[in-house]
């Protein structure tokens, strides 16, 4: 099988269709899909991803009747799912020459998926670029569209983008590029942002920051259709779907506090929902009026409950706010639990067990993996004795997560 197609003149498309019914992230795609790799004939041949792990040997086999394999240079590996990466094994096999070009959070999961511990990496943070011999490559670092260590590259001379699993689309194309389809195009591309990038959405700006520059003529993306016309109408789809500017909600954040770190977590969470127009009220249980934090939490789209730890349980009068949750219809509010400990941290997994005898979506980590695959988001949101740079990180993550969810 030959099966690749010239995106310009020194730029194949080498990929794959399947036009099966295609399990994939818990979804049929009924109408296939496409795993999309792309070949530089450059002076330094390069080849931007691979295709599906099914697939492996049959891409390495086609990618060799177009060039000698041994004189590849580099492997530009933008996301390391299977589906991207999957040939990954049997192409270092053959391009032994290759160096892989990755993000750094890309490598040890290269090296473990792939047994490439021996294999020479250059590591490319956001800006760099990377010469290809009379073709320059621009790496832009795009976390979370859809995993942690997903980057995007840009071909500055032709003028393409590939974006990995951004402006994809799940149809089994063999016509490729999107002038040649023979159907409106646009409802897959909103059903793929849909399943894949909606739960990402607090991200797409980054993206967005990052491509605002670039003069982009062609966006090959990672599936489906290659975009060569109306490129600002779907950037500008991305844009208008990923607004989480959530004018109007109201959230409730009530803690209990020992040495003010349960307090500055409160006000950390509170100053990041106001970044996105949410009109955020906040309540010292030991201090304010039971009556008057009742009656907010009746009004409000999102509850946050945090207390100290203090001999493995909650502290001051927060208990109390929390049984009176049990007589109160609370139907599709969110809730989350937090606070800070010094050592088990109690206290914030009782908050949660209150939270999950209500009638509240509670935040919890099982759903984030579910719904994102990310792992670097847990709920409750644990901190332990005060808030430093990684935890207020991890706060400033958690609530980047809350604002997809809030109804």
């Amino acid at each position: 099988m030959r099966d690749y197609k010239k995106i310009t003149e020194d730029i194949y498309y080498i990929g794959k269709v399947d036009d099966r019914d295609v399990p994939f992230h818990r979804l049929v795609l009924t109408k296939g899909t496409t795993y999309n790799s792309y070949f530089i004939a450059s002076e330094k041949p390069t080849v931007i991803d691979t295709v599906d792990m099914m697939y492996g040997r049959e891409f390495v086999d086609n990618l060799g009747t177009l060039t000698d394999l041994e004189k590849i240079k580099y492997i530009v590996v933008n996301h390391t799912e299977p589906d991207h990466s999957g040939a990954m094994a049997g192409l270092c096999m053959k391009a032994k020459n290759a160096t892989i070009v990755c993000s750094e959070l890309a490598v040890d999961e290269l090296k473990e998926l792939y047994k490439l511990h021996n294999r020479k990496f250059l590591v490319v943070e956001d800006g760099d670029t990377l010469d290809i011999g009379g073709k320059t490559l621009l790496f832009k670092i795009t976390p979370y569209l859809h995993t942690a260590e997903t980057m995007i590259t840009y071909c500055i001379e032709d003028k393409v983008l590939f974006p990995c699993d951004i402006f994809s689309t799940h149809v089994a194309t063999f016509d490729l590029f999107d002038s040649l389809a023979n159907e409106y195009i646009t409802n897959d591309f909103i059903g793929y942002y849909n399943a894949i990038i909606f739960p990402h959405r607090n991200h797409v700006q980054t993206l967005l920051d990052g491509i605002k520059d670039l003069d982009i003529k062609i966006i090959a993306p990672s599936h489906g259709y290659v975009l060569t016309k109306d490129i600002d109408k779907y950037i500008k789809i991305y844009k208008d779907m990923s607004d989480l500017d959530l004018n109007g909600k109201k959230a409730t954040v009530v803690y209990t506090t020992m040495r003010n770190t349960t307090k500055k977590i409160a006000n950390l969470i509170k100053d990041e929902l106001e970044k996105s127009n949410m009109r955020v009220s906040i309540f010292n249980a030991d201090k304010d009026d039971k009556n008057e934090i009742l009656k907010y939490i009746s009004e409000s789209n999102v509850v946050l409950f945090g207390s100290s730890t203090r001999y493995g349980d909650m502290i001051g009068n927060i208990e109390s706010l929390l049984k009176e949750l049990g007589n109160m219809n609370l139907e599709d509010k969110l809730a989350g639990a937090f606070g800070s400990y010094g050592w088990s941290g109690e206290s914030i997994e009782i908050i949660q067990d209150y939270l999950n005898d209500t009638n509240m979506n509670v935040l919890n980590t099982s759903d984030v993996i579910k719904n994102t695959g990310m792992v670097e988001v847990e709920f409750p949101l644990r901190v332990r004795f005060s808030l430093d740079e990684d935890s207020t990180n991890s706060v400033i993550k958690a609530v980047e997560y809350m604002k997809t969810v809030i109804k």
